[in-house]
């Protein structure tokens, strides 16, 4: 029987980048989300995970072999994180678990299973770095964790294998991503060059310093591809990086040079970019209608608080990856080049002059 796979979230930066994979491999690809958009080589199918009745209409004649879950909804509190988010992936498999021929469900959740919820983010008791899979859960409620055990309480009801990726920061093309640094460092980067503002690294002064590492949506994609389809895989939570490490302050200067800004070191007490770009959206919809770019609402391409909860840790975050490594997963990506590939992309696109 020839791979099929259905991918909730489908527009976002891991689905859309993983549907590209997976065309390109040959598989029959459907797309399920509220507003699949168009990809090419990609069946849309329209649906919404927090109603199983539009679930049960959606899939009822999709019979798929892989099950990829790469979305969720952030909510106030993480109470309500877990109430939806669990609820999501268990409508998904209540729907498409008992029709049968599912050989392996996919869950990508993400480096918060060792650095907390956004409301304990970093705090507490936390283990060493290198963060490894071994080392477990907090001792802390976590919807990453519900959603966990929504996949593992239904492959023991249905029978299919499950995989785990946990990615730390991702960077790849998509638009309207909820948490997308590429993206929003290339608007933000594009404003300093067009205004004259200094290009002030948002974060702390421990993150500019530290070694650490982030995860090219490519990359997962390739990833969740191996593991899915590799029996020694089966049953596996992985952690998912680019395989380079770096420093934030490298990094900065390096991005600054591409964008012909000079690199500015975090100031004491740090300057977040929900601060730097808080009169930002009308400067933005200026330079799209200068240079006729496709997206003048700078709210749809950037995630300021995001970048600023990833770049302003108080402590060193970096992965450790041995154990795809000891299974057979040896794809590499450079993170410099991830960050360039995604800017040549988005001024090809027009998002970006």
């Amino acid at each position: 029987m020839s791979n099929s796979a259905l991918i909730a979230g489908v527009s976002g930066i891991v689905g859309n980048n993983l549907a590209r994979r997976l065309v390109a491999e040959g598989w029959e690809v459907f797309g399920l989300a509220r507003r699949p958009g168009e990809i090419e080589g990609v069946k849309p199918v329209v649906g919404d995970l927090l109603d199983p009745a539009s679930l049960k209409a959606a899939l009822a004649e999709l019979r798929p072999t892989h099950i990829y879950i790469t979305t969720w909804m952030r909510q106030p509190t993480e109470a309500e994180n877990i109430r939806v988010n669990a609820g999501m992936v268990r409508n998904l498999l209540d729907v498409v678990g008992p029709a049968g021929g599912v050989e392996c469900v996919s869950l990508v959740t993400g480096l918060k299973h060792y650095l907390g919820p956004f409301e304990a983010y970093g705090k507490g008791k936390l283990p060493e770095t290198p963060f490894r899979e071994e080392q477990g859960r907090l001792d802390i409620d976590n919807f990453y964790y519900a959603q966990e055990d929504e996949v593992f309480a239904a492959a023991e009801r249905h029978g299919f294998g499950w995989t785990v990726q946990r990615p730390h920061t991702i960077i790849g093309y998509a638009i309207g991503n909820a948490m997308n640094m590429g993206m929003t460092l290339a608007t933000y980067g594009t404003i300093c060059r067009e205004t004259g503002r200094p290009f002030t690294f948002p974060g702390s002064e421990v993150q500019w310093n530290s070694l650490t590492d982030m995860t090219d949506a490519r990359q997962l994609a390739r990833h969740l591809l191996w593991a899915s389809t590799t029996p020694a895989a089966r049953n596996q939570a992985f952690n998912v990086v680019n395989g380079d490490v770096f420093r934030w302050k490298w990094m900065w200067a390096r991005l600054a040079a591409h964008f012909g800004v000079e690199p500015v070191p975090p100031p004491p007490g740090g300057l977040p970019l929900e601060t730097q770009l808080a009169d930002a959206r009308p400067i933005w919809a200026d330079i799209a209608a200068r240079h006729g770019l496709a997206e003048p609402d700078l709210d749809v391409l950037a995630s300021p608080w995001h970048t600023d909860a990833d770049l302003g840790r108080p402590i060193e975050v970096l992965t450790d990856m041995s154990k795809s490594r000891r299974l057979g997963f040896l794809d590499y990506q450079s993170t410099e080049d991830s960050f360039l590939d995604l800017f040549a992309e988005l001024r090809h696109r027009k998002i970006i002059p």
